[in-house]
């Protein structure tokens, strides 16, 4: 499994050299744009507007807008020297919590956490402690240049990271609209519904859940790619320098042959008859 970071978790006088992996991963199928004509993926470039051509990775910055069109420029050395003020700092738990306590809302992403060279005490202790609490350690760590509110908590005897947002992320409740506040709710048709609601209660197993419709999809490509309803992008066509060169010799002979001043007439058979007389 990638290692996608590594660090030192602490708690107390407890450090955790420990490793990073991403515990999920979207299966989207993910579907490429063609141009209907010749069948050939679009690309997207990065044009500037004002000098109307494609710019080089090398000749962009990055910027924050505080009003429209006016920037802060950030250069490269200034993003990474706050970076790695950060990242050297060790992961610590601040806060040990019950899980019950965060409301699900505030869950971001999910990482497995294994030990690095000579954590493998360190790291059973602390699973052992949260196993045994039945709490979850409130921790802040760095991951892809963002500074994050985390959940350490166990998962099936692994240690497991989930990124919780911080509460200005979540947007307020109170700005849904059109949610209803007090409507009279029918005594039969809710007791109706928490019947339904018994009838259909049962124990989680994720395992039962598929996603039909990626597994719809998946078949459909492959009917028609045994069907062979496929297409074949067009190759660009590259201009053969050999037919280049013919044709700049075709067109340089054409142009002096314009340029060429015309003959002159002959007047020595006229001259001879005279001589002769």
């Amino acid at each position: 499994m990638h290692t996608m970071w590594k660090g030192t978790i602490s708690f107390g006088l407890v450090n955790i050299p420990v490793k990073l992996h991403a515990a999920t991963e979207n299966k989207d199928v993910k579907l490429r744009q063609l141009h209907k004509e010749c069948q050939s993926p679009i690309k997207y470039q990065k044009v500037c507007p004002v000098c109307e051509r494609e710019v080089e990775s090398e000749e962009i910055v990055k910027a924050f807008e505080y009003a429209k069109n006016k920037f802060v420029v950030l250069t490269d050395e200034e993003m990474a020297e706050l970076q790695e003020e950060q990242t050297d700092k060790a992961v610590e738990i601040v806060d040990f919590v019950s899980l019950q306590e965060i409301d699900p809302i505030y869950f971001e992403k999910s990482y497995y956490l294994s030990p690095n060279e000579g954590g493998s005490k360190a790291y059973t202790l602390l699973r052992q402690a949260l196993k045994d609490s039945e709490k979850i350690g409130v921790a802040k760590m760095i991951i892809r240049s963002k500074e994050q509110l985390a959940a350490i908590r166990v998962y099936e005897n692994t240690l497991v990271v989930e990124t919780i947002h911080y509460p200005d992320e979540v947007r307020d409740v109170k700005e849904v609209p059109n949610v209803p506040e007090d409507v009279k709710t029918d005594q039969k048709e809710l007791d109706t519904a928490k019947m339904l609601i018994d009838q259909l209660t049962a124990e989680f197993d994720p395992e039962k859940y598929k996603d039909n419709y990626r597994t719809a999809l998946l078949d459909l490509i492959d009917e028609k790619k045994n069907n062979d309803e496929t297409a074949t992008a067009t190759d660009k066509q590259v201009p053969d320098n050999v037919t280049n060169l013919m044709e700049a010799l075709e067109a340089s002979l054409d142009r002096a042959k314009k340029d060429k001043p015309a003959p002159k007439k002959k007047t020595t058979t006229k001259k001879k008859m005279k001589k002769n007389a």
